[in-house]
């Protein structure tokens, strides 16, 4: 443990009331998760041991301030630094409200801490020219004054500065919010980046971004469906995909990095979508998007069978957005399954089953919004979260900064 003023540690005990906020790379909106913390240890040690679930739900961004965030997101403008810091308060304010909002709506008590992720605007994607580095917006003092309690924010700078690729943060604290889950467990969130995390029993925790998840098949239906995503995957389930091209994307130099690495938009961006719609021009948009589900898929299957090891029997729990799209779970389904038969990495392991991450207790939406409660949690009460393994980060690094809570 770390010492840390005991404003921070004081402001939390096992009936806190604890938000996780979080918006995603799709920006598509703002997920709340409400929670109790289950602490562990003696007073001035104390650590997190669990979460007790009040609620959650995602909140509409604001009409224009959404607008804001995509032309960033997508590279449609060029912001000025003063269109930044004003976006930076904005989005902190709107993370401060929603997370007042849901809380008042839940009726369990007042705020105690807002663990607020913030809105990834830049993050590096390994060029060794440009080092690791990344740009969470959504200042943290505007947070705690909007929410009228304590905050913690920009978690994956302190990652990157300690040598880490800054993502996925998730991964750090997988062990708590899947502790009855079995080992070993390979859990998938699909956001708009994919990313994996390995637990086994009695082993450091892995983890590694896969490829491009919502990135591709969100940018495929605004182009192809004029909609924001292809609700249940229906429109790629009545489609038939092209193997051949898929193989041909997987050569992305991306994917053949070993773990941990990171991704992003700045490499899966707009620009990389038009590309790919260019690339499968002539075919019907339920083909398109058909390759496109069987390309994430297998991108993610073959991520992770390059890391396990024969006589293994893996679960695999999904998360995110895309655990709602059903012709993506059966791509999954199917590719993990192939990639595990297939001579080379991750041969004569076993599949033990594919499932939602609900199954274990964790909801599909809420994921990130938990572990992100869990984070904050561990920087008011000073307990390291870093991992080698993980992310890649010197170990012993508590993340976050701290915004005290607003004083009447």
């Amino acid at each position: 443990m770390q010492r840390i003023d005991g404003t921070a540690r004081s402001a939390l005990t096992d009936g806190s009331l604890v938000a996780g906020v979080l918006s995603g790379t799709s920006a598509d909106g703002i997920d709340v998760a409400l929670a109790r913390p289950r602490l562990d240890g003696p007073p001035d040690a104390r650590r997190v041991v669990g979460l007790e679930s009040v609620g959650g739900s995602t909140e509409p961004f604001d009409p224009e301030l959404a607008q804001r965030v995509h032309r960033i997101l997508d590279g449609s403008a060029t912001p000025s630094l003063a269109e930044v810091a004003v976006l930076h308060r904005d989005l902190g304010r709107a993370f401060g409200e929603a997370a007042r909002r849901v809380a008042d709506r839940a009726d369990a008590g007042p705020l105690a801490l807002v663990a607020s992720h913030g809105q990834t605007v830049f993050h590096h994607d390994g060029d060794p020219e440009v080092g690791r580095v990344t740009l969470q917006l959504g200042d943290g003092d505007a947070v705690a004054e909007a929410a009228g309690c304590a905050a913690a924010s920009d978690f994956r700078a302190r990652d990157c500065a300690a040598g880490g690729e800054g993502a996925p943060l998730v991964a750090l604290v997988d062990d708590v919010l899947f502790s009855g889950a079995p080992r070993p467990l390979a859990i998938l969130n699909l956001g708009g980046i994919a990313n994996w995390t390995l637990l086994r029993e009695g082993r450091p925790v892995l983890a590694a971004d896969a490829g491009p998840a919502g990135a591709l098949l969100d940018g495929l239906a605004r182009r192809l469906l004029d909609a924001s995503f292809d609700r249940d995957g229906a429109s790629a389930a009545a489609g038939q995909p092209d193997l051949a091209r898929v193989e041909e994307e997987m050569g992305h130099p991306f994917l053949a990095r070993p773990w941990p690495k990171t991704t992003g938009r700045d490499t899966f961006d707009a620009a990389w979508v038009d590309r790919w719609v260019a690339r499968t021009a002539g075919t019907s948009r339920e083909d398109q998007l058909a390759t496109g589900v069987r390309f994430v898929a297998r991108a993610a299957a073959r991520s992770l069978a390059a890391e396990l090891q024969a006589g293994e029997a893996v679960h695999v729990a999904v998360a995110g957005g895309g655990a709602h799209n059903a012709a993506l779970m059966a791509a999954l389904r199917a590719e993990v399954e192939a990639e595990l038969q297939a001579n080379g990495a991750g041969a004569g392991a076993k599949f033990a089953g594919l499932s939602a991450s609900d199954r274990y207790g964790v909801p599909v939406d809420l994921r990130e919004a938990w572990a992100f409660c869990v984070l904050g949690i561990r920087l008011a009460l000073g307990e390291p979260s870093t991992s080698p393994t993980a992310t890649g980060a010197l170990a012993g690094r508590v993340l976050g900064k701290w915004s005290p809570a607003p004083v009447a």
